[in-house]
């Protein structure tokens, strides 16, 4: 990990945090640290700085922290993307994380799969475990906000067509789509995502309706987690 993650009961007093079970592990068997090496840290929704190691044992890890830095500003984009296989879900908010997505909206589509929505994958602790190991990789200490739309119309027809018609800018990758994915921009985005091998017709011509732009990487069909960081590669400022 390239940041050590400290949660508010992690601390036993201001300045002071102590680690236990895999956490304790990582830093022993990987970091390989000891009593007087300082660890990067950051506090959860806080700042990020360094802490130095004042006990380190089989049992737990003690640590005198001083948190002065601000965490990395965020991306401006809003990810909605029809709910991929577990895998691949999990690969794009681990992915998207890291790289500075701090609000995701999963939907339904025709080409979901009914069995994805009771996976594993969706439980609260799994989303955060997978959340937490992208702000860990991104050396980032926010924590994204995650929220499921099972039906898609409702969801294109009010959410999506209320934002574009209030201004926001709304784009909905396809392949093949006439216009390419636009780059570096620095304006609010919402940016939607389908399944493996695009939306339907019918959910191109929702999306159109609701004043979503489309836009492509090219002809070529990429499995979800990679298009989602080439998209999100493209719009960054």
């Amino acid at each position: 990990m390239n940041l050590i993650l400290l949660d508010a009961e992690d601390f036993v007093s201001e300045h002071v945090a102590e680690l236990h079970g895999a956490r304790l592990a990582h830093v022993r068997e990987i970091h390989g640290a000891s009593v007087g090496d300082t660890l990067r840290v950051g506090r959860l929704g806080g700042q990020l700085g360094e802490a130095r190691v004042t006990q380190i044992d089989a049992d737990v890890l003690r640590l005198d922290v001083e948190l002065n830095q601000s965490a990395p500003e965020p991306l401006q984009v809003t990810l909605v993307a029809a709910l991929p296989r577990p895998p691949s879900l999990r690969k794009v908010l681990q992915q998207a994380t890291a790289m500075g997505v701090k609000r995701f909206v999963f939907m339904g589509a025709r080409r979901v799969e009914k069995s994805y929505w009771q996976s594993h994958a969706l439980e609260p602790d799994e989303i955060r475990r997978q959340l937490w190991l992208g702000l860990e990789q991104a050396r980032d200490t926010l924590l994204p906000e995650v929220t499921f739309r099972r039906r898609f119309r409702p969801f294109v027809e009010d959410e999506l067509a209320r934002a574009t018609a209030g201004g926001d800018r709304v784009l909905a990758a396809h392949p093949g789509a006439a216009s390419a994915c636009p780059r570096a921009l620095s304006d609010p985005i919402t940016l939607v995502v389908g399944p493996e091998g695009g939306f339907v017709p019918f959910e191109v011509e929702l999306l159109s309706a609701s004043g979503a732009e489309l836009v492509g990487l090219g002809d070529r069909i990429l499995r979800v987690e990679t298009a989602v960081v080439a998209l999100l590669a493209r719009l960054a400022p």
